[in-house]
């Protein structure tokens, strides 16, 4: 394939729920992320996306109060104690800039996946959190009115393995084995192609 790194990076980024917290996340690794991000496509160019970064141990552990993690896993709690990311990033749609629109959603999806893609290369992780508290955050983090927490990027140094697996009999569920590893099943390319 002529794009075998790009492949070879998407294979590489997935969502980690456990980290190892002796090695933080810094600031200038979520500035660099965001200033590549802003870059992305944005519908009609309106670019209404704005990021509320978080370093500070207090924030990290606050944000991991208000966030839900892993749904089909009901048995476990995510992040494990002494495992939570050391960042996060809070993606906010400015509605003094446009309405929250479905549009404005594919940007959110093309910015966090480009901010993923990028941990992933700096060697880290990261987890796209939709399950939150939306008026906590804001609260919490003290965001003004015109910001609407849209998406949660939790981020760290992944200390878990998370393995791609084949859909069995159509069930597309997570889930972790014995051993505590995680599998995401994928489903094949002759599935995912309409003719």
């Amino acid at each position: 394939m002529i794009f075998d790194s790009l492949r070879a990076l998407v294979l590489r980024t997935r969502s980690y729920r456990s980290y190892d917290q002796s090695r933080p996340a810094e600031e200038d690794l979520l500035l660099s992320l965001v200033d590549t991000a802003r870059f992305s496509a944005s519908a009609g160019n309106l670019q209404p996306l704005r990021y509320r970064l978080c370093t500070a141990k207090d924030e990290v552990e606050g944000m991991t109060t208000l966030t839900k993690w892993a749904a089909y896993l009901t048995d476990i709690t995510l992040p494990p104690d002494g495992h939570h990311p050391t960042a996060y990033i809070v993606i906010c749609h400015d509605t003094d800039v446009s309405p929250v629109s479905p549009m404005s959603m594919v940007d959110v999806g093309i910015a966090a996946e480009a901010i993923a893609l990028g941990a992933t290369e700096a060697g880290y992780g990261s987890c796209m959190i939709g399950s939150f508290d939306k008026s906590g955050v804001s609260a919490f983090l003290s965001i003004p009115k015109n910001l609407t927490p849209v998406l949660v990027m939790a981020l760290g140094t992944p200390d878990e393995s998370v393995l791609i697996s084949a859909v069995n009999h159509g069930d597309t569920k997570y889930f972790r084995d014995d051993a505590g590893l995680h599998f995401v099943p994928k489903r094949e390319l002759e599935d995912v192609i309409v003719n």
